[in-house]
């Protein structure tokens, strides 16, 4: 059985159609003092899937502990969570004395909770394995460059693939071999959460680009790549993503930098969403 959240309910729905499961929705009242209270229907199967992605987390977060409490106490025996974004994921160690490793806390957590946590493109960069970073019975890393690259091909044909740094080049060289075209990658220098540099060569020129990263919250890393892409008087620029934050005005952003089309895949909630994740999810909970 697949359990899903009011805000995800689309894509949750997908997900339990593609693996045969029953759904049914978790519900959610919201307190005027901002407390949450979670209702779970009364029929439960004893493997059960919970599916709800963790942008803004620290709400979500609560209800989803609610949620698996009460269904353990209900007799679930084994538990899954499906969060195709995975949130805390990026404070894997103490930069300055007295920061916590937030990733070690919310990954122990979860693992607490829940027998096998599936996601996508989390973004790990100093501790190798999701099973570090969650240390369930069975973690498990997806990727979305099959989609992603299957999505870019089908549009845009021998497109340049673009990576702005160098986290980004194990997934964008994986996508572009599986486009069968070619792609480059960046250098950057982050100053703070909005300022960055960007060191990046190729010939952009005449050619359709596309940026690729996992995760665009403010834009700014992807509007100074496609900046330094539109000198070079590009076919086109367009930008895809795992996981839509884009936060403020991150759009109106990339638009002004000449991206043309904004893609992203349904991990999160948004407009520019247009690459289901439900086919990879489904292929890793039959495995489960």
């Amino acid at each position: 059985m697949l359990l899903g959240f009011e805000e995800y309910r689309a894509q949750a729905q997908a997900l339990a159609a593609a693996t045969g499961m029953p759904y049914a929705d978790i519900e959610v009242h919201h307190f005027p003092d901002g407390e949450s209270l979670v209702r779970l229907p009364t029929q439960l199967s004893e493997r059960l899937v919970i599916c709800r992605s963790l942008d803004r987390p620290n709400e979500k977060l609560i209800e989803l502990l609610l949620a698996a409490t009460a269904a353990r106490s209900r007799g679930v025996r084994h538990l899954t969570l499906v969060c195709p974004y995975l949130c805390y994921m990026r404070q894997d160690y103490s930069f300055h004395a007295g920061e916590v490793v937030s990733q070690r806390v919310i990954g122990d957590l979860l693992a607490q909770h829940f027998d096998a946590v599936i996601t996508v493109d989390p973004h790990l960069h100093r501790v190798p394995t999701l099973e570090q970073a969650v240390p369930t019975g069975r973690s498990v890393a997806l990727y979305a460059t099959g989609p992603v690259a299957d999505f870019v091909a089908a549009r845009l044909p021998g497109a340049l693939f673009v990576g702005p740094d160098e986290e980004s080049e194990q997934w964008v060289s994986a996508a572009a071999a599986r486009a069968a075209t070619d792609y480059v990658v960046g250098r950057k220098t982050r100053h703070g959460d909005r300022e960055v540099e960007i060191e990046l060569q190729g010939d952009f020129a005449g050619r359709e680009v596309v940026l690729l990263d996992d995760v665009a919250s403010t834009g700014r890393t992807l509007e100074v790549a496609a900046q330094i892409v539109r000198a070079q008087a590009p076919a086109s620029v367009s930008v895809v993503v795992t996981h839509a934050l884009f936060v403020g005005d991150a759009l109106q952003r990339l638009q002004a930098a000449g991206v043309g089309q904004v893609w992203s895949t349904d991990s999160i909630p948004h407009p520019s969403n247009a690459i289901a994740l439900a086919p990879l999810l489904a292929g890793a909970l039959a495995e489960a």
